[in-house]
């Protein structure tokens, strides 16, 4: 059984940062990708960043040079630093992550969604 679980969403002012943080437990043999998405009511989950094995990073053209994504594979969790954070920005943030639960066999996982409202 594998759990991802996200903190670290809020109330914001525009221009205003936070940190979300995404830790994966149970049953881990390895993670490959890392990732973030957001939802706003009515629309398609956006994808906002990804991290490799490697440390490759991906960003959406919208949250480039404001938001950075990076994981600390010791605790077997991502970050997503947002940074200059706009009205815009205000979704539900889930995290997902490519995990092997054994050698050769590897599942997306999701969080549960944390909610970053950016106030204007």
């Amino acid at each position: 059984q594998v759990q991802l679980v996200e903190s670290g969403g809020g109330l914001v002012q525009a221009g205003g940062s936070l940190r979300l943080s995404c830790a994966a437990s149970g049953s881990i043999f390895g993670i490959n990708a890392m990732g973030w998405y957001r939802q706003t009511p009515g629309k398609q989950r956006e994808w906002v960043a990804t991290i490799t094995s490697g440390d490759k990073t991906n960003y959406a053209d919208s949250v480039k040079g404001r938001f950075t994504i990076s994981r600390d594979n010791a605790k077997n969790t991502v970050y997503l630093q947002m940074n200059s954070l706009k009205p815009e920005d205000t979704a539900v943030y889930y995290c997902n992550a490519n995990i092997k639960t054994q050698l050769t066999i590897a599942y997306l996982f999701w969080g549960q969604g944390t909610q970053v409202t950016v106030s204007s």
